[in-house]
């Protein structure tokens, strides 16, 4: 297990369980979950286990703790075919994209049913700090190559309309000093 993750496992753990009793409305017992920048698979592995799910992870690097199923991807193009999970699940992902409106139209393409998104959003000073501090140090702390960068809600909201997705539930979640939101989105 890398430094990094030994370190934030717990939050990380605490924060997936949180994630999955939130979701359950919306994911039924034995879906297929697609884990868009699954990075350790924390969130994976919970989910698999709250939802009895078949989940798949994909990042652009393997940085798996727990063996989950897993490929590598190009951060852009997804390889599976048309309508193959029942679920996406993006989990603060979308701001370390290169492109993420991209690498939403691929979401859309291989999901059934929903697309969920947890997202932190740069809305009031203490969390456009938190995103800016937050994005400096994953770009240096793992060589990322793509310059971070935050949407605010509004913003989501274009994006997603531009795409054709509907969003079907959004909840707030604030936790000082970030701002975050859950999005449901349906096609």
């Amino acid at each position: 297990m890398s430094f990094y993750y030994r370190i934030l496992s717990k939050i990380y753990s605490r924060s997936a369980k949180r994630m999955c009793k939130e979701c359950a409305d919306f994911i039924k017992n034995g879906y297929s979950i697609l884990d868009i920048g699954c990075g350790s698979g924390i969130i994976a592995k919970s989910f698999l286990e709250f939802f009895q799910a078949d989940v798949v992870g994909v990042d652009i690097k393997d940085q798996r703790v727990f063996p989950i199923k897993f490929q590598i991807i190009d951060g852009s193009h997804l390889p599976f075919l048309d309508n193959s999970f029942d679920i996406v699940l993006i989990n603060y992902v979308l701001h370390h994209s290169k492109n993420p409106t991209a690498l939403l139209k691929e979401a859309k393409r291989v999901v059934k049913d929903k697309v969920i998104i947890y997202e932190d959003l740069p809305e009031g000073f203490f969390p456009k700090l938190f995103c800016q501090i937050h994005g400096n140090i994953f770009d240096i702390f793992f060589k990322n190559s793509n310059k971070t960068s935050f949407n605010t809600e509004e913003e989501w909201k274009e994006i997603f309309n531009k795409i054709g997705l509907n969003i079907i539930f959004r909840k707030k979640i604030n936790i000082f000093p970030a701002k975050q939101e859950l999005f449901v989105l349906g096609a």
